[in-house]
């Protein structure tokens, strides 16, 4: 237990250290020598992220596309680590540098050019705050998809846990550009990070495979232990073939084998997949519901994540059609799109119940299209403002951190129009509910519309309305889902009811229910909804969760809470009203019961 929350904290570490040196790029952009080298040593890019060829170090040195780097003459030697940094800088997917670096390459001969050395120096990289929200964004997210998976072992350490954990231990939206930049100046600890990172990946993908073999309850499935029991021999293959996508290092040309070993990644994702469509079968509808999280995290964020791999680090892209490479700031959409669906699959396992997975696919959608099309219509504009404007880089900073809270904004406002256009029979039902709670005639019917009619219209699988008697809340009638609970008084200090004081909905715990004789299974009440005004509570509704499994959304606690507060105004009106008649009545009567004042009587 000790050696495993030892590990568990180095590892955890050793992730985070990777990704915060990325921040540092919001503020001074790294470097780049201007062009990009495939691993079988093609040059095919001169201009890299320059906005022109002339803005580039590596076409004003006389490099071209087409060229060639001389694979043997680079060569890594590990009896001299110094003879490694040129290679290592170059041949092993490194776009970014540290500004001022210079690096030796050298060049076959090609045509009627000869052989020959080129030294380059890193200029700083062009950016802008699109590119800096961005990098904001993949980096908060990272950090914090690391943290909680780190979190869910710390908390509850099982297979499944650490599955998820060495998944997003690698598999974040975190940059490492810095990082690696940093230990440029060291190439044995460069060569020993390369290494470590390709076993940190294969380790990811055994951990993928052990999480979705086991979410969202840990369970262990015996027809599926054979395939368990084979991760540890996938990883060690899948490591050495990623350790063998570094063999241009050493004078191999592996752009095939880098290309294989990423395109790999996607037959994991449908072997993950596989299992999870296969398991969503035998799963309770609660279970199922989180499963769902998951899959589609495995549709959408995985291949998010690896398309970005493959736009950054081969040619894959770069087809005799064209060149279909993403641009930075796409990639790191790309990246960002996976790190949301990490904290998705997170909330999936922590919570016993999630909402509907459609409710968060059409958020991160919005987060999408809020995110890209300004980066689409205006990134040349910005460009062109920013090559006018001579702005120090705490200045873009300030500019990017203003551009961030107008996204996020412009995000709350398309989700809540949103929203409100799929929230439409929705809204129709709380106008009627309302009116008839509005309309209602005796406390009892207002029970029912508080307890049957939102069980009726969400689908809910149960529901029951306690109204306050005295010192306790009783339920007078059956209430869906209760036929066969004993439970009809509830005491308002009872435990479950423990939040009933502030007022608002809240959440039952997932306890016995302190000998209460409540509904079991998918009809145990999940919900509390009190029905109150700043006075006084007049009663209490129990909700069950919609008969798919799903938990209520933000939307539908809303809709609930403002029901309640109008039967609430409702009790009391109705409550007035039987004073005002009692008093009336016990006036009439006091009236009749006087005797007539009558003279001859007393003179008598």
């Amino acid at each position: 237990m000790v050696g495993n929350r030892i590990l568990l904290i180095g590892l955890t570490l050793w992730g985070l250290l990777m990704i915060v040196p990325d921040l540092v790029r919001i503020a001074q952009p790294l470097g780049s020598f201007g062009f990009n080298v495939n691993n079988d040593g093609l040059i095919y890019d001169v201009t890299g992220p320059f906005p022109d060829e002339a803005s580039s170090p590596a076409w004003r040195a006389g490099l071209r596309v087409g060229d060639r780097v001389d694979l043997s003459r680079m060569r890594c030697s590990f009896t001299h680590m110094d003879t490694c940094r040129d290679a290592l800088t170059v041949l092993s997917g490194l776009q970014y540098v540290l500004p001022g670096e210079s690096t030796t390459i050298d060049l076959a001969a090609s045509g009627d050019q000869p052989a020959r050395q080129v030294t380059l120096t890193a200029e700083q990289r062009p950016s802008n705050f699109f590119t800096r929200a961005i990098v904001v964004l993949d980096q908060i997210a990272g950090i914090l998809v690391v943290v909680a998976a780190a979190w869910l072992v710390w908390t509850r350490p099982s297979g499944m846990s650490w599955g998820f954990f060495l998944y997003v231990l690698w598999f974040n939206p975190g940059l490492v550009f810095a990082f690696y930049a940093l230990l440029q100046q060291w190439p044995a600890l460069l060569l020993a990070q390369d290494v470590a990172g390709c076993l940190a990946q294969a380790a990811g993908y055994a951990g993928l495979l052990l999480f979705v073999l086991r979410v969202p309850s840990n369970k262990r499935e015996p027809k599926w232990r054979p395939l368990e029991r084979a991760l540890p021999f996938f990883a060690i293959v899948v490591a050495l073939a990623l350790i063998a996508s570094y063999g241009s290092v050493f004078g191999y040309r592996t752009e095939t084998t880098t290309r294989a070993a990423t395109l790999a990644g996607f037959v994991v994702d449908l072997c993950a997949l596989a299992i999870l469509m296969v398991r969503r079968r035998t799963q309770t509808p609660e279970d199922y519901q989180r499963v769902r999280w998951v899959i589609w995290g495995c549709l959408i964020g995985l291949p998010a994540f690896l398309i970005a791999e493959l736009a950054s680090e081969t040619t894959f892209f770069d087809t005799a059609w064209g060149d279909f490479t993403p641009s930075e700031d796409v990639i790191g959409l790309l990246y960002l799109v996976n790190g949301i669906l990490c904290l998705f699959v997170f909330e999936a396992v922590r919570r016993p119940r999630v909402v509907s997975v459609s409710i968060p696919l059409r958020r991160v959608t919005i987060l999408g299209l809020t995110l890209s099309l300004p980066a689409l219509l205006l990134h040349h504009e910005v460009d062109r403002i920013k090559g006018h404007l001579e702005l120090p880089g705490w200045a873009w900073l300030v500019i990017g951190a203003v551009f961030v809270f107008l996204i996020t904004r412009l995000h709350e406002s398309a989700v809540h129009m949103v929203d409100r256009y799929f929230n439409q029979a929705l809204d129709q039902a709380e106008r009627e509910l309302g009116e008839a709670i509005l309309k209602a005639q005796r406390p009892a019917e207002i029970d029912r519309l508080l307890a049957d009619e939102p069980s009726r219209l969400l689908k809910l699988t149960s529901a029951a309305s306690f109204r306050r008697q005295g010192p306790v809340f009783v339920r007078d009638e059956g209430g869906n889902g209760w036929e066969d609970c004993a439970t009809r008084t509830l005491r308002p200090d009872e435990p479950l009811l423990a939040p009933l004081s502030s007022g608002a909905p809240f959440s039952l715990a997932e306890t016995d229910g302190g000998g209460l004789s409540l509904p079991s299974g998918l009809s145990r009440p999940i919900l509390a909804v009190p029905a109150v005004n700043p006075v006084r509570c007049f009663a209490i509704a129990l909700y069950g969760p919609h008969a798919s499994g799903t938990d209520f959304d933000t939307n539908e606690r809303a809709m609930l809470a403002r029901l309640a507060r109008n039967a609430a105004a409702m009790y009391a009106e109705l409550e007035s009203d039987q004073l005002r008649n009692k008093v009336a009545t016990l006036e009439r009567e006091l009236s009749a019961a006087r005797l007539p004042t009558d003279p001859g009587a007393i003179s008598g």
